[in-house]
């Protein structure tokens, strides 16, 4: 008989956290393509680190997930399931800001995730390189580049190519790719050995370059140039919108630690969107720095990359950014110049524009312009990627249904 196997994963990123069940036949266990997605469950509300003042919410929160998983695993295989839980860049930044925060944030998690019948393996914000890593052996491991099965279910050793993941959250962002060149800084070369095989990888992790991040850093750069006047214009946003912000919300994070104004953090500053994506791109370019570099060749801010090779496959807010070009501006994205386009495209439209092509999506929809030139200026000056090397990356939101 089919005697299936267990395991959980909440995965707790900085806007929100995502449970996942998972299951493998208990008598493959070393095989690969063997483990799938049996189920999976949104937590309500805000990531974890939203709990910094209210440490017991963040294990509150993840209740209605949970008692979702004592259903989806069978009751006799409580016991046996695994259960983990990783937190990445919201956590980090919470780390950084207080110390006590995270660590009662995860005491709390911890608590609640104990108190239910799982084997609970632990609770712990992941590094950069193992968030980027793990992505990497997930991608591949889904793809079943790893080993190749022949007929009779034997090994055929001769390595397949793996792909490169790109993965683009809420706080940071990954980039990471097996490559055959040297790797100058020791703290981005992960060597793996994989079903015998080794693999040497490149990873990186850029905190501050996830997505709410970005748009925290870049309303800073456009404070300080209208020098926190009570209405400033956005080049990024939509002529037609108009949001009052207060400072705090912006210089609440280490992110923009080191731009904080000296007026109060109170004040409250309406900002006004003009639609100009020339401008737009001048600013977010400014979240960059391309110009140092100890290395032979570095991405940016003095981090040492190899170049590029392979096919990569680009997911979160990679996709959901390219996938709103695609299927709201209905613009294919085959090269540099075509994201290029988009996001002129983009920023050229007003907001009623904006709102008849896409009504469901009032609350990101602003931001899509400085985001679609942020991943432009990312993947091509940032990572190098060119008109050869882009098309090799694959914009998706799941391998093969996981």
């Amino acid at each position: 008989p089919l005697c299936l196997q267990y395991g959980i994963v909440l995965d707790a990123g900085s806007s929100h956290t995502a449970m996942f069940v998972y299951k493998w036949p208990a008598d493959k266990e070393n095989d690969t393509g063997v483990v799938s997605e049996h189920s999976m469950c949104d937590v309500e509300g805000p990531g974890i680190s939203s709990y910094n003042t209210n440490p017991l919410g963040a294990g509150q929160s993840l209740v209605h997930c949970l008692n979702q998983a004592l259903k989806d695993v069978p009751t006799e295989k409580h016991v046996s399931t695994p259960l983990y839980l990783g937190a990445t860049a919201g956590m980090r930044l919470l780390n950084i800001i207080n110390h006590q925060d995270s660590d009662a944030v995860l005491s709390a998690v911890t608590a609640k995730l104990k108190s239910y019948p799982f084997d609970f393996r632990g609770a712990k914000i992941l590094s950069g390189e193992e968030e980027g890593v793990f992505g990497w052996v997930t991608a591949n491991y889904l793809l079943e580049n790893f080993i190749k099965r022949g007929w009779l279910g034997e090994w055929i050793q001769p390595k397949k190519k793996t792909l490169g993941a790109m993965d683009l959250g809420g706080a940071s962002t990954q980039i990471t790719f097996e490559t055959k060149d040297s790797i100058e800084t020791p703290q981005n070369e992960v060597m793996l050995k994989l079903y015998g095989q080794l693999y040497k990888v490149y990873t990186h992790s850029f905190l501050c370059y996830g997505r709410d991040q970005v748009l925290r850093r870049l309303l800073s750069k456009l404070l300080q140039a209208g020098n926190y006047q009570g209405t400033i214009s956005n080049p990024c946003w939509p002529t037609g919108y108009q949001k009052n912000l207060s400072l705090s919300s912006i210089y609440d994070t280490p992110c923009t630690e080191q731009e904080k104004p000296s007026v109060p953090l109170s004040t409250s500053i309406t900002m006004v969107g003009t639609s100009n994506g020339n401008l737009c791109a001048v600013y977010v370019n400014k979240l960059f720095n391309f110009t140092t570099c100890r290395y032979s060749r570095c991405s940016f801010d003095g981090i040492f990359q190899p170049d590029v090779s392979g096919n990569f496959i680009a997911f979160s807010a990679f996709f959901y950014t390219v996938d709103f070009i695609q299927t709201v501006m209905g613009r294919p994205v085959r090269l540099p110049s075509d994201l290029k386009e988009a996001a002129d495209a983009i920023c050229a439209s007003s907001w009623s524009e904006l709102l008849q092509k896409a009504p469901k999506m009032e609350k990101r929809l602003p931001d899509y312009c400085a985001i679609s030139i942020f991943v432009y200026l990312l993947t091509t000056k940032g990572y190098n990627f060119n008109n050869h090397s882009f098309p090799n990356i694959a914009f998706q939101k799941k391998v093969r249904s996981t």
